[in-house]
């Protein structure tokens, strides 16, 4: 028996014990509050050490790049060294620990360089944590083109040492990576395979910048904009004849679409944005596609899905065509019956004017307003920051067996920061920190997110780091400087993000490659979308929740159930629209010559149960992900909700806080990282292989 599985049986044992004790939020608060009191008092008696705590914070410009260059010199010795190592020579020791050692000590200081671009005050240490990530990745590509390291390395594993299975994976991920950039190849394939990357990369960022630079708008009158709030007519110029001038950007098409009540107002703008960049994109996108099936036939691939999908979790097209079918195929019903609804809507609003594509959004927030009664502005009076964090800890904590400890005196960039060091609530052993930086500032990083800023990693000398993360958020203060109120949406992210903290900080992966957030791209986002979940039950709104001039008043029970069906309003008809553009990425990156326009008003039909293409519409236009980041992977988010889903249903929902449960969720699945293969890690702490039931069934469950 390990001993993480010895931990977790003593904490069955004394869990079957005592009795669970579950909480409203202001309990909760009370309780995570005297935990932390009791902490920062033992604390400022004794400043408190960090242990396997390598990150630098609150480096100069100029230290920041001084660090750079003498992590790139370092990593240059290291591979020159592994590169001088004989064919006839080469052993673990002297070829794959000393790469595995520089990526894990050199982590936390590349880290240390590049994390201030997101959050420092100073305009100066952006700029030179921006410059020093580019020298960084420059080298970086460097490193992963020679062919001197690539053939060590390749020496040694045709040797046949034995080597432990994490080892091995290790030693699959450098050589993988060595021949993703042609180092297997002959010089003038190799050589024509940059040339292909480098007209991809061209082409990709022109077509975003296309996009960027549309300048695309409508004159509208206030008549033609009926339906939109006294906030959206503000954030509009004018031109000369006192018309609204309705830009092409989302946040002004997204508005219009979903509160205009003039159905040929969102007909023209659904029309107009879905045109933009027209033929001039339509032809990069074209372009784009043929380049990279030349790109993947170089490396032996039939086409550039194959490739693109070959190491993730799907690991072929063939398997992405069936799960989006097999999806498509089994919310028809569910989807037809939803669709239905909505005509009969604009049939009673507008007359015989036919239902389209333009009209999905409008109608499904017209019955949403109708059907849940929810008041977003009066919900958010439930929601004050520190009471939604102090319901996130306890439930992290009571869930996965952890202890969270406020560092008191840390160093830390900015007052609002704080760091926290987290405990195995059973053995009291430290295995990791993390930093929470949640309100906005200037020249602060704008998105919600975690960044790991050190990994899991297990040196050879026997020392283990441990794990360090920061979560960034952007939530507003009050109007006198103190924690506010948070929206639910805003809710819901945070939580999906602490998800991500628990599962980097609880990996216990040896190396730096595969640990913490670093695993399989179709894997890493199902532990937080399982954690969602927790958002819609009433158990846990409660330890979320709490009226804001007391907050002992938790959310009302009919606010919950009304959540969880605003939740799953109009979900098979929507996820139907994401798997159209899903099915026609994976077909343009499947098949060479395809007429892109013909493709998409095909599936369009087929998919949303007969509601046409817009005339005129450019799918080039309205879905960039297939050009960049996202290329044969668009299905990824899908993916990972509908197995999510299946563990969710299969295994918390009945019991929320069951740390029964938790903690085998936690060795089975986020203790192991990228070292084992995602479906049988998922298998394994199911009992069978994931399925989409589940996910199915929950549409239908909460269908109208």
């Amino acid at each position: 028996m390990t001993e993480i599985e010895g931990n977790s049986e003593k904490m069955d044992k004394r869990k079957s014990r005592s009795q669970l004790l579950v909480f409203t939020g202001g309990a909760a608060l009370l309780a995570v509050a005297v935990n932390l009191a009791i902490v920062a008092i033992s604390n400022r008696k004794k400043k408190k050490e960090l242990p396997g705590f390598e990150l630098r914070v609150n480096l100069s410009a100029s230290e920041i790049l001084n660090l750079a260059d003498r992590i790139i010199a370092k990593s240059k010795k290291v591979h020159d060294a592994v590169a001088s190592v004989p064919p006839n020579k080469v052993t673990y020791s002297n070829v794959i620990s000393p790469l595995a050692d520089l990526e894990a000590e050199q982590f936390p200081q590349v880290q240390s360089c590049v994390f201030p671009k997101l959050i420092s005050t100073s305009d100066d240490v952006r700029k030179a944590s921006a410059e020093a990530e580019r020298r960084i990745d420059a080298h970086v590509q460097m490193c992963s083109k020679r062919e001197d390291v690539y053939r060590v390395v390749k020496a040694f594993s045709t040797r046949g040492e034995q080597t432990s299975a994490e080892q091995k994976c290790f030693i699959q991920c450098l050589i993988r990576d060595f021949e993703r950039n042609g180092l297997n190849l002959t010089s003038p394939k190799r050589e024509e395979l940059l040339r292909l990357r480098v007209q991809i990369e061209e082409l990709s960022l022109r077509y975003i910048q296309n996009l960027n630079d549309d300048g695309t708008f409508i004159p509208l009158s206030e008549a033609e904009l009926d339906g939109l709030p006294k906030e959206f007519f503000e954030s509009l110029d004018k031109n000369e004849n006192g018309q609204f001038k309705v830009t092409m950007r989302s946040h002004h098409t997204a508005a219009i679409l979903e509160h205009c009540k003039v159905g040929t107002t969102r007909r023209m703008v659904a029309m107009t944005y879905g045109k933009r960049c027209g033929e001039v994109n339509l032809s990069i996108l074209e372009n784009l596609v043929h380049l990279r099936h030349k790109f993947a036939r170089l490396q032996g691939y039939s086409n550039y899905a194959d490739y693109a999908v070959h190491y993730r979790m799907a690991r072929s097209s063939a398997k992405v065509f069936e799960f989006l079918e097999s999806i498509s195929d089994s919310l028809t019903d569910v989807a037809a019956k939803e669709l239905a609804s909505l005509k009969d809507l604009k049939k009673q609003e507008e007359g015989e004017s036919p239902f389209g594509i333009e009209d999905l959004l409008y109608y499904v927030k017209k019955v949403e307003d109708q059907e849940f009664n929810l008041d977003f502005v009066t919900l958010k009076q439930y929601f004050p920051v520190s009471l939604v964090l102090s319901g996130i800890f306890k439930i992290m904590q009571d869930l996965f067996g952890l202890r969270f400890e406020e560092v008191i005196d840390a160093e830390v960039w900015h007052d609002d920061v704080k760091l926290y060091s987290v405990f195995d609530l059973n053995s009291g052993e430290l295995i990791g920190y993390f930093f929470l930086d949640l309100y906005t500032r200037e020249g602060k990083y704008i998105h919600t997110c975690v960044v790991a800023l050190q990994n899991s990693a297990l040196l050879s000398n026997g020392t283990r780091q441990i794990p360090v993360a920061l979560l960034i958020s952007q939530l507003q203060k009050d109007v006198d400087g103190h924690a506010g109120l948070m929206r639910f949406t805003e809710v819901v992210n945070l939580f999906h993000e602490f998800g991500h903290v628990v599962q980097h900080i609880c990996n216990h992966a040896s190396f730096t490659r595969i640990s913490g957030l670093r695993v399989d791209s179709d894997f890493v986002e199902i532990p937080a979308q399982i954690l969602e979940n927790w958002c819609y039950e009433s158990v846990s709104l409660k330890l979320l929740s709490g009226f804001h001039q007391d907050i002992t008043v938790p959310i009302k029970d009919e606010v919950c159930e009304s959540l969880k069906k605003w939740r799953h309003s109009f979900s098979a008809l929507k996820l139907k629209q994401e798997v159209l553009y899903c099915l026609f990425d994976q077909i343009i990156h499947c098949a060479e010559n395809v007429d892109i326009i013909e493709l998409f008003k095909h599936l369009h039909s087929k998919v949303m149960l007969g509601l046409p293409m817009l005339e005129g519409s450019n799918p080039a236009s309205c879905f960039p992900c297939s050009a960049i980041g996202y290329e044969a992977a668009c299905y990824s988010r899908v993916w990972s909700e509908v197995f999510a889903a299946d563990i969710f249903v299969s295994k918390f929902r009945g019991d929320l806080l069951n740390q029964h449960i938790g903690l085998q969720f936690r060795n089975k699945v986020l203790v192991p990282g990228g070292a084992k293969e995602p479906i049988d890690v998922l298998s394994d702490f199911l009992g069978r292989e994931p399925s989409i039931q589940a996910f199915i069934d929950s549409k239908a469950e909460y269908s109208l």
